[in-house]
């Protein structure tokens, strides 16, 4: 799969409702924004089942319906988180065993509404005893059954991508990554450019906090059902750093014409072994915001004038910027789709 250098995520249109909503959600903005996307040439789409406990899945199904095959984007979605029927609100648990993950399949298969899923990720690392070989035997499985397209890990370390690896091949792995979350740059993309493995990321814009529109009277008046809302880094010193660092983007988005959000989002795309990132988005107007990072390159002067406001602020972890400036794409090829030749780009 030749993959858009930007995804639709689709965790926010899974509304409230549950442990880690992000507040009330119109379903008809969710499903207009996802037509959007595709309309503009995004080609792929990232949920999860655990995503509004269903509602996601079945948000992208109602917003892809009636789209020819031509147009259908790529759906990836993940598994291993297993949430309580009687509690919505209570966190999902994290499971392994395999008959689990074959079932979870089986059910976003039809949520979707799909013959195939085309990237299906264990969310995390099991919690209920399992070993990482049971549920990555069981995504091998379901790849080999044609169930799924290709697999992936999410939030995993290099011990468990090594564990994996010796099994079958990790075709991607999603962790987080953002100008204030930067750990995995030490150590998890060099590893995954080394292996052929894909990579692409989630919450580049900090789930907001980079998105140039936000500020300390918007942390305020954060919802009390939006996870973000009892988050430290939407507090505090935290907080301020934060948006001192969202400051810095400014200029450099000015001088190319860009959105502090989109330029947010290309800043983790000018990582070496990045393939794409997961950008979220609640209504039409969202997308615009940040699409433009599709096409944005930031030259080594650009991500050195970011690297020094996050080492003299503090704000973050991880490495200030990248030792080379190179590009990856998702290692898995498919004649359907041409990089970005797909988006209607002003």
């Amino acid at each position: 799969m030749v993959i858009t250098r930007v995804g639709f995520g689709a965790w926010a249109v899974g509304g409230a409702d549950w442990a880690a909503g992000w507040g009330a959600q119109d379903d008809s903005l969710s499903i207009a924004a996802i037509r959007h996307a595709v309309e503009r040439g995004i080609n792929w789409i990232d949920t999860a089942a655990v995503y509004g406990l269903g509602h996601s899945e079945d948000i992208v199904r109602a917003a892809l319906k009636g789209l020819a095959p031509s147009q259908r984007p790529y759906v990836f979605t993940k598994c291993g988180l297993v949430w309580d029927e009687n509690n919505r609100k209570a966190t999902p648990r994290r499971v392994g065993a395999a008959a689990s993950i074959r079932r979870e399949a089986e059910a976003s298969l039809q949520r979707l509404g799909v013959e195939r899923i085309d990237l299906y990720q264990m969310h995390w690392p099991s919690g209920d005893g399992a070993p990482l070989d049971e549920y990555w035997q069981a995504l091998l499985d379901l790849k080999q059954a044609g169930k799924v397209r290709a697999i992936g890990l999410s939030n995993h370390n290099v011990a468990q991508l090594e564990d994996a690896e010796r099994l079958g091949h990790v075709d991607t792995l999603q962790p987080p990554f953002s100008a204030i979350r930067r750990d995995v740059a030490a150590d998890l993309l060099p590893w995954c450019a080394a292996h052929g493995t894909g990579v692409i990321v989630y919450s580049p814009m900090q789930s907001g906090l980079l998105s140039g529109h936000f500020d300390e009277n918007r942390a305020t008046q954060l919802a009390a059902d939006d996870w973000r809302s009892h988050d430290a880094e939407f507090q505090g010193a935290n907080l301020a750093r934060n948006l001192m660092l969202a400051e810095a983007f400014k200029p450099v988005a000015e001088r190319h014409g860009s959105t502090v959000a989109a330029t947010a989002v290309a800043w983790t795309l000018a990582w070496q072994g990045v393939s794409g990132a997961i950008v979220g988005a609640r209504a039409p107007a969202q997308v615009d915001g940040w699409l433009g990072a599709a096409t944005l390159e930031l030259d080594a002067d650009d991500m050195a004038e970011i690297a020094a406001v996050i080492e003299t602020s503090g704000v973050g972890t991880g490495p200030a910027s990248p030792a080379r400036q190179a590009g990856a794409t998702l290692p898995l090829v498919d004649e359907r789709h041409s990089g970005l030749s797909g988006l209607n780009l002003p």
